[in-house]
């Protein structure tokens, strides 16, 4: 892995982070932005990176306002010295108003997020890049989706990912009144219509900023690999055509793959302080008992640590999240299961929240059913009492969710898409294979035919089951962490440094 230094040097580029390791500058401690996983993701990839000896920079806007509100003594204190420190250190702070007042990362407002965007890249082209000048650069949704077009005029390989479908898009005169030199690397934008020359596109034809990313970077990578065979395929409806053809134009060159994300380290049963009793694999069946029985008192579900608990901890989004599956069924599951006196325990936000209230107010449920907003504390603790997951997702770019649950000895009942496909086998007692249950069908009946497979591995005997979830718990730890992530990004920029650059 040799290019100009014995050490190639990589700069991530992120919007978002949630922390950075505590050797990588004096303000990494302080410094967090998070509006979703992109956050975790970023800064776990960046911590793994540096562990692992990589010469890892971070470049993230300066939400001062964000900063303060979390660490606000010392950054009153230390603010006017971030000038003086950043240069030396290996975090590299976007500088600009646009930034230093939000109480967010993004705004509710497209314009004002477009405004953000361009800010950012701004002073990531102008002055983070010059100063830190990389042997690669690895940039991260649509809010970079500029700056692979630029790596690509400099020629620095740029490797662009994918975590959400969004975009925004601006025209060339607004980009450049921005303070971004445009002119310099346009022929590498995407812009919406064809673009014939420079001046003819200036005003007029926007360019589409997640596109861009796509159509100028060396390399791109979604966040699990059947989703990109998925959209290669034209699996789903919601992908723009354009994106689609960029991305079946990178999968067509060898240029484009997928990585799965890995949950946040915090997320470990031997060392989570969210849990009422803490246990490993060995220890795993009376840990879990002791944490549902705790989970059942606090939430007034019947208190019997031998019944089966179901957990959903995804948002109830019916577009993605398929909770109206679960709610065609949901009478019907527990009522089938009445004398085993199986449970479901949400945690989670959206829409559908009102919809299964009024199922369990109907049917006086509250002993078996309670549906709770998100709260980080009683996810974990779910995580840990729960007996089994659901997320019938219609798509799932990655999906942690079915990740973290292996981990805490809960088996996820899940459709079989995106990264749940790269992640969860369908579980065979007899050979002692698989870490969970999988339906093809994404409609009711294939999520109820899931939850049938379920339980009747809840029915075997005790001590059989037990020594499945050991092995489960086991196989999570080792395959689902961020040392595993790292390894292979860290393998793909090995091979975008071997590999002759085209502009």
């Amino acid at each position: 892995m040799a290019r100009r230094r014995k050490k190639p040097r990589i700069l991530v580029v992120t919007p978002e982070v949630t922390y950075l390791p505590d050797r990588m500058g004096s303000l990494s401690n302080y410094l967090t932005a998070k509006a979703g996983g992109l956050a975790d993701v970023s800064a776990a990839l960046i911590n793994a990176l540096f562990e692992q000896g990589a010469d890892v920079h971070a470049a993230l806007p300066d939400y001062r306002a964000i900063f303060s509100d979390r660490l606000a003594p010392f950054l009153r204190k230390e603010q006017r010295l971030i000038r003086h420190k950043m240069p030396n250190d290996r975090i590299h702070l976007a500088e600009d108003r646009a930034f230093f007042y939000l109480n967010r990362v993004y705004s509710q407002y497209g314009g004002e997020n477009t405004k953000l965007a361009l800010a950012f890249q701004r002073e990531v082209i102008n002055n983070i890049v010059p100063r830190v000048r990389p042997d690669l650069i690895h940039c991260n949704d649509w809010m970079t989706g500029l700056i692979p077009a630029m790596a690509r005029q400099m020629g620095i390989p740029c490797l662009f990912t994918i975590h959400n479908i969004h975009t925004v898009k601006a025209t060339l005169s607004h980009i450049e009144d921005r303070g971004i030199d445009a002119a310099y690397f346009w022929h590498h934008l995407y812009f919406e219509y064809p673009p014939y020359e420079y001046e003819e596109s200036r005003s007029s034809n926007p360019v589409d900023f997640l596109a861009s990313g796509v159509f100028a970077a060396h390399f791109v990578n979604t966040v699990s690999p059947t989703f990109l065979r998925e959209i290669v395929d034209g699996r789903h409806d919601f992908i723009p055509p354009l994106l689609r053809g960029e991305l079946s134009n990178k999968f067509r060159a060898d240029c484009a793959v997928g990585i799965l994300n890995a949950p946040d380290p915090a997320f470990d049963p031997r060392q989570d302080g969210e849990l009422h009793t803490r246990y490993g694999p060995k220890t795993a069946a009376d840990g879990k008992r002791a944490n549902k029985r705790r989970l059942q008192e606090i939430l007034g579900l019947i208190r019997n640590d031998r019944a089966p608990l179901f957990f959903w901890p995804s948002r109830l989004d019916p577009v993605q999240k398929g909770c109206q599956l679960l709610s065609d069924i949901f009478y019907q599951v527990l009522s089938t299961y009445w004398k085993e006196q199986l449970q479901v325990v949400f945690v989670a936000d959206g829409a559908y929240q009102s919809v299964f209230r009024d199922i369990v107010h109907f049917h006086g449920l509250q002993d078996r059913v309670a549906v709770c907003d998100f709260n980080e504390s009683l996810e974990h603790l779910a995580y840990a009492a729960s007996d089994f997951l659901l997320m019938p997702s219609r798509f799932e770019p990655c999906g942690l969710p079915q990740m973290i649950a292996p981990i805490y000895g809960s088996l996820p009942v899940a459709h079989d898409t995106g990264g749940i496909h790269d992640t969860i086998v369908p579980l065979d007692a007899d050979r002692g294979v698989g870490n969970g249950f999988l339906f093809d069908v994404y409609d009711a009946n294939g999520l109820f035919w899931a939850i049938r497979q379920a339980m009747a591995f809840y029915a075997l005997p005790e001590k059989h089951r037990e020594r499945h979830i050991r092995r489960v718990m086991g196989d999570a730890a080792r395959s689902f962490n961020h040392a595993v992530t790292a390894r292979q990004y860290i393998d793909l920029y090995e091979t975008m440094l071997q590999r002759p650059l085209l502009r």
